[in-house]
């Protein structure tokens, strides 16, 4: 079994009409990769996009980002395309417009056993009931589409701006219920790729709140997803400290103390050290 997607800062979607864009993916610098079959085409050109997608698989580059393909969904091609795909050499299957557990089934039944599935999380149905969707272990990460999500839920996308209630509540609904089933959630992708500020402001509210994954469209997006989400070295310092020195007095039947330089520690204390470890993943490409 592949890797599951985890502590990947960055996860930028491409066009693969763009040949040249497929090109410079050995050299990006984005955590995951989704190749997007689905609404960046035009229906005309789905086919000639799978058979890019086909072209570059087989060439079974080395080191490559972790690769997602973002199909249409099951019952308008998606299906095909998954059992097109299955045989060549990427990591996950994206579905589009998941609405029941029914979907996820389905997917998984043409899926290859050896790649992960992951959904677009953009129908009102699917946000009601993402909990009750989860089912394996090969299901295992949900992205947030959210201008579609607005629009199935019948709600203005002027709403999605920074301090505005709704989209926080959307927000934390989306990352507390994949956090409860186990699910990997990759928060939405900020359309205008020019205004940087903007987009860093969204990450650190993000971050704040707990996402560890962020959609992006463009280099310039990458680059402060991965500086704001990515490894940060002061905490994981402090944190294989706190393990280090609470282990050393649990030998001695000490559960509780003072440390100089980080206060008081205890069992909860050690806990969240440890998570802080598990989460952090160096990505060194």
């Amino acid at each position: 079994m592949i890797p599951a997607y985890k502590g990947l800062a960055s996860n930028m979607m491409l066009n693969p009409l763009h040949k040249n864009h497929l090109e410079k993916i050995p050299t990006s610098k984005a955590h995951a990769i989704t190749l997007n079959l689905e609404d960046g085409v035009a229906p005309s050109r789905k086919k000639e996009a799978l058979t890019n997608i086909a072209d570059f698989l087989s060439q079974n580059l080395k080191d490559l980002p972790f690769l997602i393909v973002r199909t249409n969904p099951l019952n308008e091609g998606g299906k095909d395309e998954i059992e097109f795909l299955n045989t060549f050499n990427f990591n996950a299957v994206r579905v589009a417009k998941v609405e029941t557990k029914e979907d996820i089934k389905d997917a998984l039944r043409v899926l290859r056993d050896d790649k992960e599935l992951h959904i677009s999380l953009e129908t009102k149905e699917a946000f009601y009931d993402i909990r009750d969707m989860k089912i394996g272990d090969r299901f295992t990460t949900a992205n947030l589409g959210i201008l579609d999500l607005l629009t199935s839920l019948n709600l203005p996308q002027s709403l999605l701006t920074l301090d505005n209630p709704t989209i926080e509540y959307i927000l934390s609904k989306f990352l507390i219920d994949c956090k409860s089933v186990g699910l990997n959630p990759v928060s939405f992708m900020f359309q205008d790729y020019r205004d940087i500020d903007t987009f860093e402001k969204w990450c650190e509210k993000e971050k704040m709140m707990g996402f560890e994954s962020k959609a992006c469209m463009g280099p310039a997006q990458v680059e402060v997803a991965n500086r704001v989400f990515g490894v940060n070295h002061e905490k994981i310092k402090k944190a294989k400290e706190i393990v280090r020195l609470f282990q050393k007095n649990s030998e001695k039947g000490i559960s509780g103390f003072m440390s100089e330089n980080y206060g008081f520690i205890d069992e909860p204390i050690y806990r969240d050290a440890l998570l802080v470890l598990n989460k952090e993943v160096i990505v060194t490409k």
